[in-house]
């Protein structure tokens, strides 16, 4: 299987996120899975890198040209795509996996992780999408989950569309006995 993970690319967050991001990729790898991301050598997206190839698993790395610059991208990659953009970027990240993990990070997760929901629930993939809450650092991003939901600017369906979880091995086990959900029709 082919796991995406948008994640951070900031090297100043605190260490508990990094070792979590490890985890993550020791623990793809050791599933004989691939880990698809952003390519990226420093922050979170580095690290769960590094837990892959640390533990003989496998990573393709995916990053627009303007951000193929040594330092910034991961040398090791055993695949690695450039793009001419962040919308090519993303499309190919879209296309090559098989199931999507947010691990904490920015504007730039968010979005991702956002995208993918959205682009579900308009019927565009059945993907599995997981998002690892560590140390609940995205309690805030559920409970607005929950208001749109209970305002009415979704449908209730939507809650089973994402998973979330403070635990790796509980986030992998979903995607390894995720059933695909019944497309709901939003407009009626």
């Amino acid at each position: 299987m082919i796991i995406c993970v948008y994640s951070s690319s900031s090297d100043v967050v605190e260490k508990k996120y990094f070792e979590a991001a490890y985890h993550l990729g020791k623990e793809i790898a050791e599933r004989g899975d691939t880990l698809l991301y952003g390519a990226g050598k420093i922050g979170l997206m580095g690290e769960s890198a590094r837990g892959v190839h640390d533990n003989n698993g496998k990573v393709i790395g995916v990053i627009p040209e303007a951000l193929n610059i040594e330092g910034v991208v991961y040398p090791y990659c055993d695949e690695l795509i450039v793009t001419k953009d962040m919308r090519s970027r993303k499309k190919i990240m879209d296309e090559r996996s098989d199931a999507v993990i947010a691990l904490p990070g920015g504007f730039g997760t968010l979005e991702e992780v956002l995208e993918m929901i959205t682009l579900k629930q308009l019927g565009y993939h059945n993907k599995p999408i997981a998002i690892l809450n560590t140390e609940g650092y995205y309690n805030e991003l559920i409970q607005m989950f929950e208001k749109v939901v209970s305002q009415k600017f979704a449908k209730e369906y939507i809650k089973a569309y994402y998973y979330v979880s403070y635990c790796v091995k509980d986030i992998l086990n979903y995607i390894d006995n995720y059933e695909p959900v019944k497309h709901e029709k939003k407009w009626f």
